[in-house]
């Protein structure tokens, strides 16, 4: 039911626009998951979502998701916490202990210490590889033309359980065309889960075939600067 702060009047809206998008492109609406971006926001805004029997929540960073997620999972043993920031290594055991799927491998390096850790703990989230569509020298990501060895290496060396890709294009360059790249090579390597589209362009996304689309201030509001 919707409450006086607006996030599931919001969802609500989302999950119409999503399922319109769908339908639009002949995809069933159910295949598409909607995580509700909420980093920096406080459990008391997380808190009208999950009473609505939303599951699906992502956050950027490891340490701000274990102040405040082992609380709320409490809650609802069912929830699904997303990793959709960068990952350091040095957190990659917090990382592989408190999160439900990791959408931001993006160096051997990373993939090393993920392994490492799913071996030692004796769990394996999904992953997903993220992609520097645009090459973009400030964001993380492999880069677009090292995708293909990089996804090999990721299954048959570190024996990742990658099951999609994840990309965040340029904000000053039309979406589609890093949603189409990214299609077309998660289709080549094998992979059905594309982790693409924000507030601003899931609609877009989903009409490329995203299966999973982050959603932030769409449903919040602003986020808080942190």
């Amino acid at each position: 039911m919707p409450d006086s702060n607006g996030p599931a009047q919001n969802l609500e809206s989302v999950l119409q626009h999503v399922a319109a998008a769908a339908r639009a492109s002949s995809r069933d609406p159910s295949a598409v998951t909607l995580i509700a971006v909420s980093k920096t926001h406080e459990p008391g805004r997380i808190a009208p979502l999950i009473a609505t029997g939303h599951r699906d929540f992502g956050e950027n960073r490891v340490q701000e998701a274990l102040a405040k997620w082992p609380a709320l999972k409490a809650t609802a043993p069912d929830l699904r916490l997303h990793l959709i920031g960068p990952l350091q290594s040095n957190k990659a055991a917090d990382a592989v202990a408190l999160f439900d799927v990791i959408h931001t491998v993006d160096r051997p390096r990373i993939a090393e210490a993920l392994a490492a850790e799913m071996v030692r703990q004796g769990r394996r989230p999904p992953c997903f590889v993220q992609v520097n569509t645009g090459a973009e020298p400030q964001k993380a990501g492999i880069d677009p033309h090292e995708a293909d060895s990089f996804i090999a290496a990721c299954r048959t060396q570190w024996k990742l359980p990658i099951t999609g890709l994840m990309c965040i294009p340029p904000v000053d360059e039309q979406a589609a065309i890093h949603f189409a790249f990214l299609k077309d090579l998660a289709r080549r390597n094998q992979l059905s889960h594309l982790s693409m589209g924000m507030s601003a362009d899931y609609e877009t996304a989903v009409r490329f075939g995203a299966t999973h689309v982050r959603v932030g201030s769409a449903l919040f509001g602003e986020r808080n600067k942190a």
